[in-house]
């Protein structure tokens, strides 16, 4: 019984080429008391491999959290194994604006202790009494009034290359850092404000908006389905666009757009460009803003000292490695003092500063 994706990403992409077809790229989570998460786990990767689902899934004792790809052919047997399951039936399914047949490559389906790392002991608070959710055109509405404070809920890396307009973008690189910070520099503000918050598919804003009320916050709203339902719902309604450039999507497409705007720059030169790259040098594995210019200049490195480690034979480069482990810090790194024209985000004391 295979439980375990064994194709390398080239293979698959080969295999993709080869079948010739469409397919879907979506997202989906659900919180759930799940007795088994590792039954569960070995369940849907059977099934979804028989399907041809790639993607990155995470199931916990507190719920499920998907972003995938599959055969557009193969979307009704999907969805029909997805309402066999009593927590997943009917579930909303975010698909995404921009489809792209290789967004992923592998299947991966793993235990996690949580769908989302946000730090909480979700036993001192209910997790259940969630804000009020709005769909594209209150929530348009709710932002265009003075007593509304809206709060980007994603890391630097993502509000960096597209927001909504007046948007509260927190200089943080994980969803923990952002609740405390977020509670303290609205403490004076419990009352008399709206809350408002976004995602990118709205799964952070369902624990952070309970975690908020828990907190004394008593107007708290979030935006339904986030960023990826919003686009589609102002598509589908007409309605004014609100969202300024991309919305960064964990897969190979890196972010989806959303408008024209291009409202980041490049980190080396400062010309205006959106797109994220890691450096070349697997040592360094940097995401950073890097224009087409830049890229050829700097062989897709984001400094000298990586260019020069990059020209090195491979086997010398891994010599190099050995014993320095993988960092897990490149999202920060996106922000490192080589980098002159790094973005600094919005923070909520200069929001009010500034009211």
């Amino acid at each position: 019984m295979q439980l375990y994706n064994k194709l390398s990403a080239k293979e698959r992409a080969e295999l993709i080429d080869q079948a010739g077809k469409s397919r879907l790229t979506l997202s989906f989570y659900q919180y759930a008391n799940i007795g088994n998460p590792q039954i569960l786990r070995d369940h849907l990767f059977l099934t979804w491999d028989s399907l041809e689902v790639l993607g990155r899934i995470y199931v916990a004792h507190e719920g499920i959290n998907a972003q995938l790809s599959l055969p557009a052919d193969r979307f009704n047997e999907f969805k029909n194994h997805l309402d066999s399951i009593d927590f997943l039936k009917d579930i909303r399914l975010n698909i995404a604006v921009e489809q792209d047949n290789k967004s992923f490559l592998k299947l991966k389906v793993k235990v996690r202790d949580k769908i989302v790392a946000d730090g909480l002991n979700d036993d001192t608070f209910d997790v259940t009494n969630k804000g009020i959710h709005l769909k594209a055109e209150d929530f348009n509405k709710f932002i265009d009034d003075e007593n509304t404070v809206l709060v980007d809920m994603r890391n630097h890396y993502e509000s960096e290359i597209g927001h909504f307009k007046n948007a509260i973008t927190p200089d943080v690189d994980t969803f923990r850092e952002s609740l405390d910070i977020i509670e303290a520099d609205l403490k004076d503000h419990k009352e008399d404000k709206n809350l408002v918050m976004y995602c990118t598919g709205g799964i952070r804003c369902e624990k952070a908006s309970a975690y908020f009320k828990h907190k004394g916050f008593k107007n708290v709203f979030q935006l339904e389905g986030g960023i990826i339902e919003y686009t589609r719902q102002i598509k589908e309604q007409n309605l004014e666009n609100k969202f300024l450039g991309q919305n960064f999507v964990f897969d190979d497409r890196r972010a989806e757009r959303i408008s024209d705007d291009v409202i980041a720059s490049c980190h080396q030169c400062g010309e205006p460009f959106d797109v994220h790259t890691n450096c070349a040098n697997q040592a360094c594995h940097l995401l950073f803003i890097q224009c087409p210019k830049c890229k050829e200049e700097m062989e897709n490195c984001c400094s000298t000292t990586c260019m020069e480690v990059n020209r090195l034979p491979f086997e010398e480069q891994k010599e190099l490695r050995k014993g320095q482990g993988n960092s897990n810090d490149i999202f920060k790194k996106g922000r490192a003092d080589h980098l002159p024209y790094k973005k600094d985000l919005r923070n909520i004391f200069d929001y009010f500063q500034k009211k």
